[in-house]
């Protein structure tokens, strides 16, 4: 049984855990809004370029189309870009991205593809770096960006378009979490290069017919490489509202447990105590009762 010295130091030591973990609830709480509305924001206009993406697509032959939008024609090589977060304590949003990858990854393996992986955040190249250490080719970090704009995106995109001129793959996907509420955040994947172009009838704002100058062509060169940047920065933006709403739910949690074991061990402590005072007081009458 530990002694009532060491139960006062457990309960002090989980009693200043919880002023860390109530604290860093409060922080991700206020810096949640600024990154929700900012992921809420990017929203439209990626859905928008789809759209656009969308109606030039329909009138373009894949035969004559851009790299970019028919492919290389081959389905070898595959490049999966990881974006996870910087840091930890924010619950399962890293380990749930880096499942999502690693299971895809696994299965384009067992099929016999190539696999590369660029992990955009620290976290994920540590959770994957133990099954899949040997396909992993870079990591990107972000440690000392305070608030995720479109210059990072613009670095991430950059080089997976030189990566891909390059020849170095067939096929890039991207893996982030989609924000969702703050107790719901969803692992994403979707596919980024070839671009995928949603169908004409469904595409918001695609049912309108639209004569370009110059052709469609000249315009999706253009554009596809934008899109593939606008898409990081989507992701980025997602991933930053879904790590501190992930990290405000467990910081909550984890301030609710602290108080929970600081209950049980306060009457721990107490009983153990008024265990030591019956004892020693039994010991005075029973002396007593010797004399």
């Amino acid at each position: 049984m530990p002694s009532l010295k060491d139960l006062r130091t457990r309960i002090a030591s989980v009693k200043a855990t919880q002023k860390i973990t109530k604290a860093m609830q409060m922080v991700a709480a206020a810096k949640l809004r600024k990154a929700q509305m900012a992921a809420e924001a990017a929203r439209p206009y990626a859905e928008k370029m789809e759209g656009v993406l969308a109606n030039l697509g329909a009138g373009v032959d894949l035969s004559s189309a851009p790299r970019l939008l028919a492919g290389t024609g081959a389905d070898k090589v595959h490049l999966l870009v990881v974006c996870t977060a910087e840091r930890g304590l924010c619950g399962a949003f890293n380990s749930s991205i880096a499942r999502l990858a690693r299971e895809h990854a696994n299965r384009l393996l067992a099929d016999g593809k190539t696999v590369k992986i660029l992990c955009v955040g620290k976290k994920g190249n540590d959770a994957l770096r133990r099954t899949l250490g040997n396909n992993i080719i870079d990591l990107v970090e972000f440690r000392s960006v305070k608030q995720m704009s479109f210059v990072q995106a613009d670095e991430v995109g950059t080089r997976v378009l030189k990566m891909f001129e390059d020849g170095e793959f067939d096929v890039a996907t991207l893996f982030f979490s989609k924000f969702k509420s703050v107790i719901a955040q969803v692992p994403t994947a979707q596919k980024l290069i070839p671009c995928e172009i949603p169908a004409r009838a469904s595409a918001k704002g695609a049912e309108a017919v639209y004569d370009y100058e110059p052709d469609e062509a000249d315009i999706l060169s253009t554009l596809l490489p934008r899109n593939v940047k606008v898409q990081v920065f989507k992701a980025l933006l997602e991933n930053a509202a879904s790590e501190q709403g992930s990290r405000m739910s467990a910081m909550d949690n984890a301030t609710r447990n602290a108080g929970d074991m600081i209950k049980k061990q306060t009457q721990k402590y107490n009983r153990t105590r008024q265990a030591m005072i019956t004892k020693e007081l039994i010991e005075i009458i029973s002396g007593a009762e010797a004399l």
